[in-house]
């Protein structure tokens, strides 16, 4: 079907999911803590500021999390649908840890999220917050076991192969503290924070565009700006200590993203800034490099070896091009981050932070950014590892359902139909609520329908009018 075979159907379909479903979750990752933080801050200072952002953007989190939530349904239905021999093989290992996601992350976020939401007003201030806390530390928990599963697939440990050929638990400590998760988790939850401050920085600068003087604009602009030059600069050294572990673990994945097809066994490899990787002649042509610098950077020694892809045979090579590009993608953006975190320092050492407009246009384009670099991220890591679904043990072709290609072609539109029609909707949403200042005078929450349809609200009467006998 459209020239691709069943298999390929099948992991386009999961990639165009996957990449539909993980930009919501990284966002409200990192926008259940700001709202742990603004609720925390407000009953700390009594600053009525922080309550009135609080419940600016819990309205906007509400839909982000509706949509995070339907948007990954669908790919554990995939596991059944297109991917049963992966979940028959690798099933008693990963089932448990995905079930305890759902059963301990998922239902502290869903349990608490009513009372968050609603219960301000019934509950008081302090049981307010710790309910918005426990959402906060319901959405990090999902992280945690999500990236648990993730990364066994990447570094499998802990484990054993019974008669029938499936993964079965030995040791579930090694399964979860697997070698490559407890860096996959740090440099997820940071893309998760990063991706929030920047999507908060821009809704700042837009209304600060608008209305300098505006306090709630003022301080969610600075505590965005805030947050990145912190977190930026903590999610490159993040990035140096996943980049160390994954040389060790996935060395073809490191080969792909650097662009090494010539081995150096004597160190001095240079690092490549641009080119045209050709994985036929094995070569990377119109190459822009600086010598030596992959080396110290990736061992932080000019004369330790590393790896190439001709190191590998060909069938075990990950897709060099789409991992080459998609790694530069993501450190470009990263290093744009700390740019604009250290241009609002500057701003805010001058006292003219809010006083900028080119500052704030600039926080408005980048607003995107941090969903960009997350989607570029999980390419890296995801076809970075191919030829495997489990890293050196269960490859993808065995792996998939043997279906048909027009059945996975057909369920492929349908998705992409649905994707586009539901969460385009539910972002356009999102994007009016965020173009509503948080102190227009008019309530969030009133944004949208405000009523259960069907129900008619009765005509008031007034003082004047007394209703006959």
């Amino acid at each position: 079907m459209f020239g691709f075979d069943a298999i390929e159907l099948a992991r386009i379909q999961f990639a165009f999911t996957v990449s539909f479903h993980i930009i919501f979750p990284a966002f409200s990752i990192g926008l259940a803590s700001y709202l742990a933080v603004l609720n925390g801050l407000h009953l700390w200072t009594g600053r009525e500021v922080f309550l009135k952002l609080f419940n600016y953007w819990k309205t906007i989190f509400a839909v982000a999390f509706g949509m995070g939530v339907v948007s990954g349904i669908v790919m554990s239905y995939q596991f059944g649908t297109n991917w049963s021999v992966f979940s028959d093989t690798a099933g008693p290992v990963i089932g448990p840890l995905m079930g305890y996601e759902v059963l301990s992350a998922f239902f502290l976020e869903a349990g608490f999220l009513g009372v968050m939401l609603f219960g301000r007003e019934k509950v008081g201030p302090r049981l307010h917050f710790f309910a918005t806390l426990m959402v906060a530390i319901g959405t990090l928990g999902s992280a945690f076991w999500i990236l648990s599963v993730n990364s066994w697939m990447q570094t499998p440990q802990g484990h054993a192969i019974n008669e029938v050929g499936q993964f079965v638990p030995v040791d579930w400590w090694a399964i979860v503290f697997n070698p490559s998760f407890p860096y996959r988790l740090v440099h997820m939850v940071l893309a998760a924070y990063l991706t929030t401050a920047l999507v908060v920085g821009a809704v700042g600068g837009w209304h600060l565009l608008r209305d300098r003087a505006n306090q709630a604009s003022r301080t969610m602009f600075s505590m965005a700006m805030g947050m990145l030059i912190v977190v930026a600069p903590l999610q490159i050294v993040a990035g140096d200590f996943h980049g160390l572990n994954t040389l060790e673990h996935q060395p073809a994945k490191i080969a792909a993203m650097e662009g090494h097809f010539e081995p150096h066994p004597e160190g001095g490899a240079p690092l490549i800034l641009f080119g045209i990787p050709d994985a036929e002649n094995e070569t990377v042509n119109y190459a822009v490099q600086i010598p030596y610098l992959s080396s110290l950077i990736l061992t932080h020694d000019l004369t330790s070896p590393l790896p190439g892809l001709k190191d590998f045979p060909r069938e075990e090579r990950p897709p060099v091009g789409i991992v080459f590009w998609s790694f530069r993608v993501m450190v470009a953006l990263g290093f744009a981050m700390l740019g604009l975190g250290l241009w609002a320092v500057i701003m805010r050492w001058r006292g003219t932070m809010y006083d900028r407009p080119w500052l704030h246009r600039a926080a408005i384009a980048m607003g995107p950014a941090g969903f960009v670099a997350v989607l570029a991220g999980w390419i890296t890591t995801e076809v970075g590892r191919q030829p495997w679904t489990v890293y050196g043990l269960l490859s993808t072709n065995d792996s998939v359902t043997a279906v048909g290609a027009s059945a996975v072609g057909a369920s492929l539109l349908a998705f992409i139909v649905i994707y586009f029609t539901l969460f385009g909707a539910g972002t356009f949403y999102i994007l009016r609520l965020m173009g509503k200042r948080p102190d227009d005078g008019t309530p969030v929450s009133g944004i949208g329908p405000t009523r259960t349809a069907g129900v008619t609200p009765a005509p008031a009467f007034d003082d004047k009018f007394i209703p006959a006998e």
